[in-house]
């Protein structure tokens, strides 16, 4: 159970000292390969990291005539670039260069400067069955045919990373391809539960929920990127906190699904009424050919229609939101490659019921958008566990479509609120005064000040 008195705040912090390693399932993606990319251009002095809260953005303190807006990464004692290192799993023994001109996200002229660099990357032989991800069949895989072997060499691929590389502390942030949908059942009740489960190759156990055992078994947080079932199940949750580690998840929200957590709280603060949301996307990355699979898109669309039904809170505006359409669509058209396009048709109604409507046609990057959402994560990850905050991190739910949170509470979408909420937590460990824009009293009096 997490306590305040076991908290290291302010200048209890543990220092960020040393390297920190970044372990990636699915290193060989899009996702990763543009993160990785990213951060050598970044610390190179090549390219700038927009996007990444942690490294551009400010967060204020105090009462605004203090004018006090420093640095998040001046505020809070952040990994620096230079420390971090590289390694994880994939399907495919492609090196990082290598990787990286298949996925086509980033052209030639960013890639060539530090090629020597990702060509360094080589991942280690991946955990899979194709069971979970149907529509993949890389054979760069484990020998291991037992899952409880299957975990042990990736504590084994774990502790050889660390020493190789001399890395104080680690995390893993999983990259990987969107796993078929799976509900919480017995065996994901608890640690003991799962544990069995795993001893006796239960087949309901995805690769991804053994990479996340492996690494809590090994001390290292574990953060999801993707929508698959993985550490939102009980049984990964009493886990972290027995070992005091932090978690998080799930599914990096980038295109269209920011897209609607920005839109849709300003309709509803405005009260303004919706008839329907159809949302379709075309993709041609290897996420899209994955997704065109029936039961890795139910995975990502049961992330994706939960968003506005927190958001928009129905049960309380029923005249507004009670029996709204909300449809959404991912299509499979390799053409784009990495260059999504999401559209939205928006049927929404105002004053004396007068339909509107709202359209949007993103033009987005998906890779571009996930790969600062990645950096984020690992260095406040690596924050939090150096706090002592173990459990479910709810604060970063501003990074995520389905965002892990206590199973009494809803979770939180809104991402203004979400955006309140990380820096208020920020705020809170540095000792500073919660933000909660109240303003009233910057024109009140008190009875003293009256009297003169």
């Amino acid at each position: 159970m997490l306590k305040e008195k076991n908290l290291k705040l302010k200048e209890q912090i543990t220092a960020p000292t040393g390297k920190l390693g970044v372990l990636i399932p699915g290193i060989g993606g899009a996702v990763s390969t543009t993160f990785i990319a990213g951060v050598e251009l970044v610390r190179k002095g090549l390219a700038s990291p927009i996007g990444s809260l942690t490294q551009l953005g400010t967060i204020r303190l105090g009462k605004r005539f203090e004018r006090r807006s420093p640095r998040i990464k001046d505020f809070v004692p952040l990994a620096s670039l230079d420390d971090l290192v590289f390694g994880g799993w994939d399907l495919y023994e492609a090196n990082g260069y290598e990787a990286a001109m298949f996925a086509r996200v980033l052209k030639r002229e960013h890639i060539e400067p530090i090629k020597d660099f990702l060509r360094g990357i080589t991942p280690m032989k991946a955990v899979f069955d194709r069971r979970f991800v149907k529509n993949l069949d890389g054979k760069y895989i484990k020998e291991e045919n037992n899952l409880r072997a299957q975990v042990e060499a990736l504590k084994e691929d774990i502790r050889r990373f660390k020493d190789q590389n001399g890395c104080e502390r680690c995390i893993m942030i999983w990259c990987g391809s969107t796993e078929v949908y799976l509900q919480c059942e017995e065996i994901h009740q608890s640690v003991e539960a799962l544990q069995k489960a795993i001893d006796a190759n239960d087949s309901r156990i995805p690769p991804s929920m053994l990479y996340a055992v492996a690494a809590m078994e090994s001390g290292i947080p574990f953060i999801n990127g993707a929508p698959n079932l993985t550490v939102d199940v009980p049984a990964m949750v009493e886990m972290a906190s027995q070992n005091n580690l932090p978690i998080a998840g799930k599914d990096f929200k980038t295109g269209q699904t920011l897209m609607k957590t920005i839109l849709a709280p300003g309709l509803k603060s405005r009260m303004l009424g919706l008839e329907g949301w159809y949302s379709t996307n075309i993709l041609g990355n290897r996420d899209g050919l994955v997704l065109d699979d029936k039961d890795s898109f139910k995975t990502k669309e049961e992330s994706k229609l939960s968003v506005l039904e927190y958001i928009l809170q129905p049960q309380l505006y029923p005249s507004l939101y009670k029996n709204y359409y909300h449809k959404v669509t991912i299509n499979y058209y390799p053409p784009r490659g990495d260059n999504k396009e999401g559209w939205d048709c928006i049927d929404i109604f105002g004053w004396l019921g007068y339909p509107m409507q709202i359209k949007v046609d993103f033009q987005c990057r998906d890779s571009i958008l996930a790969a600062p959402l990645v950096l984020d994560l690992v260095l406040f990850m690596d924050l939090a566990q150096r706090v002592g905050l173990s459990g479910i991190q709810e604060w970063l739910s501003f990074y995520f479509k389905s965002p892990m949170h206590k199973e009494n509470l809803y979770p939180e979408h809104d991402l203004f609120i979400q955006s309140m909420k990380l820096k208020n937590t920020l705020r809170y460990l540095m000792g500073e005064d919660q933000i909660t824009h109240f303003g009233l009293d910057y024109y009140m009096k008190d009875d003293e000040n009256e009297e003169k």
